[in-house]
């Protein structure tokens, strides 16, 4: 799967709202256990369960992300 570098990622992602998991891999260069890895250790945004069978992340809580990723370089 090819992902986007993250530095291109905020201006791609919506300024608010949700998004899920498929989206997210999109914009995050990383794979899908990694993510959760992050998710696990605290190093990425925890995502929001809104129902039984859909979990999201709060875009504003990505976007916060890419921007400290980004300073820390």
């Amino acid at each position: 799967m090819a992902h986007q570098d993250p530095a291109g990622a905020a201006s791609s992602l919506p300024s608010t709202g949700y998004t899920r998991e498929k989206k997210l891999l999109q914009f995050i260069p990383v794979g899908r256990a990694t993510l959760w890895r992050w998710v696990k250790a605290g190093e990425f945004p925890a995502p929001l369960k809104l129902s039984g069978s859909i979990t999201a992340w709060r875009v504003e809580d990505v976007h916060a992300w890419i921007a400290a990723a980004g300073r820390q370089k």
